[in-house]
């Protein structure tokens, strides 16, 4: 009779389960992919929106702007948040840069910028106040400067983020991931 020896042992115990992790964590792939097909993403419209002047007309090759006049953002061309920081409360956190033609920082330093969240990728979801209050910031040209904002989301997934600044209102829909 063959001695069976401990390391054997683990092998045959471990093999299993490892099998068993490898097909639980492909089937999550795949719900996760079906999620993201479903979630709506905005995508680059077909005639992209272009900033005012003296605002770039052109952003990274990875971002497009997306807006009016009243109120425009830049976003991922993939539809991703991917890798936002968790929070203590088990938050994520994303910072949002909103630009608004004639926006001033010296008129408004902290403009009254609401930015609300709903989840789309589970039944009946109720829009979350996520800000009321933001900031400001500049690159190299301080009176082009554009509002700054952070958000907290609870939980990852497929969420509708809606602006609204003085008579601006701008939506767009993101899928947050890891």
């Amino acid at each position: 009779m063959p001695v069976v020896r401990p390391v054997t042992l683990i092998a045959i115990v471990t093999l299993p389960m490892g099998l068993a992790l490898v097909v639980s964590g492909g089937a999550q792939q795949k719900n996760a992919a079906a999620a993201f097909e479903s979630c709506g993403i905005t995508k680059t419209p077909t005639k992209p929106f272009v900033p005012p002047s003296p605002y770039p007309a052109k952003t990274h090759s990875d971002y497009f702007w997306f807006g009016t006049n009243k109120l425009w953002t830049q976003l991922r061309k993939d539809g991703t948040w991917q890798g936002l920081p968790q929070w203590a409360d088990g938050t994520f956190r994303q910072k949002i840069f909103w630009f608004s033609e004639g926006y001033s920082w010296h008129r408004n330093p902290q403009p009254r910028l609401e930015i609300t969240g709903q989840r789309l990728d589970v039944p009946a979801s109720a829009a979350l106040k996520l800000l009321d209050v933001a900031s400001n910031g500049w690159t190299n040209d301080a009176e082009h400067p554009f509002i700054v904002s952070a958000i907290n989301l609870p939980v990852l997934g497929c969420w509708k983020i809606t602006g609204h600044y003085e008579d601006g209102e701008l939506s767009f829909v993101v899928w947050v991931t890891e």
